[in-house]
């Protein structure tokens, strides 16, 4: 088995401390349809891969009746975070990498849509919002402070869609990305590989700035290939 990347147990670390604080938010929140408190509970790692989702159970924590929990777990299903086994019930559904894989090129077509728009969208203040969101990204990094440097990410991602304003893409990646959940943190443990996606990010904003639709949309492709790249990377290390 190799080793972890230097520094990567103290990331770890905070990984598991990232979910508890995300747990604390979600559930603070209080979503009032039993499908969100549901999904927040997934999406925070509160509820676990292949853990069992036993309906006697969810109706004392919900405060609702079978028939609506039963609805709640068609929805994620649906939504690809819940799997229902005939005669078995259902459970949290484990995501594999090559899923993972097809996931993240799926979010490629369309966050590429989405940045193309982006570029033909985009105001003079919608530019300094980005050029902000990557500056903070550098200073995060160069403190080492990586955990909150992927969430700037994450924030810099949900802006662009944003400012591209696609209703239909921006809904299609919301569900993309809660099937993602366990590998969010992942791939900044590959060498090298936040300055290259530090990179990637400069170069989504610069095209996005420039009006240039094609160029933006080049680069979040090529953006995600490289994160699809670090996911394998991340799973060879593992093994």
């Amino acid at each position: 088995m190799r080793k972890l990347p230097h520094g990567a147990h103290c990331v770890y670390a905070a990984f598991v401390d990232k979910i508890v604080d995300n747990a604390q938010e979600l559930a603070s929140e209080d979503p009032e349809r039993p499908e969100d408190r549901l999904r927040a509970a997934i999406v925070a790692g509160r509820l676990l891969p292949n853990e069992r989702l036993v309906e006697a159970d969810l109706t004392r924590r919900l405060g609702v009746g079978r028939s609506a929990v039963r609805t709640a777990l068609a929805r994620l299903e649906h939504e690809g975070l819940v799997e229902l086994e005939p005669h078995r019930g259902a459970r949290v559904r484990l995501v594999s990498v090559p899923e993972a894989i097809e996931i993240i090129q799926a979010r490629a077509a369309l966050e590429g849509l989405a940045a193309n728009r982006a570029a033909r969208n985009a105001t003079d203040s919608d530019v300094a919002d980005l050029r902000a969101i990557l500056a903070d990204m550098r200073r995060l990094l160069d403190a080492g402070d990586l955990l909150k440097a992927s969430d700037a990410n994450a924030v810099l991602h949900r802006r662009l869609l944003e400012i591209g304003g696609h209703l239909t893409a921006n809904r299609l990646i919301d569900g993309l990305r809660s099937q993602l959940v366990r590998f969010t943190y992942r791939t900044i443990l590959v060498p090298g590989r936040s300055d290259r996606s530090f990179a990637e990010h400069t170069a989504i904003v610069d095209a996005v700035a420039a009006h240039d639709g094609p160029a933006a949309e080049r680069a979040m492709r090529k953006h995600l290939s490289h994160v699809a790249d670090a996911l394998i990377s991340s799973q060879e290390g593992s093994e």
